[in-house]
């Protein structure tokens, strides 16, 4: 048999190099820079971010832009993983603000059409009792 032997120290020497890098690397790894996440976020808002939405929802508006901004400052921080929540939680409220802002629109279209609607039926009932 021609098998070498192991060098048990050469090993250990190589494990116990090798040993505190692997012990400090996933203590240095932090979470990357939510570059995406922030892009969505920012597209979101600025979609969210019109005239009639200003208007009909003007509350759900400015919490979208309010947690936009904080996931900026959470970036400028470098706290990323606070960053990319935010900026997840910024394009879902801004999501809400344009749903919300259309619903309202929604709503107020249907009033009118019942509007419409009684006037019509008013001037028909007048039209028929003469």
């Amino acid at each position: 048999m021609n098998a070498r032997p192991c060098s048990l120290p050469a090993t250990l020497l190589a494990l116990s190099l090798s040993a505190p890098i692997l012990l400090v690397l996933p203590g240095c790894a932090s979470p990357p820079v939510p570059v995406a996440r922030m892009a969505v976020a920012e597209a979101a808002v600025q979609s969210a971010n019109t005239t009639n939405t200003a208007a009909d929802a003007p509350a759900e508006l400015l919490i979208a832009t309010n947690k936009l901004s904080s996931a900026r400052q959470a970036v400028a921080d470098k706290d990323y993983e606070r960053a990319g929540r935010l900026a997840d939680e910024a394009q879902l409220d801004a999501q809400v603000a344009e749903l919300h802002a259309q619903s309202a629109r929604a709503r107020k279209a249907a009033q009118e059409s019942r509007d419409a609607a009684r006037v019509l039926l008013e001037e028909l009932n007048r039209k028929t009792t003469r």
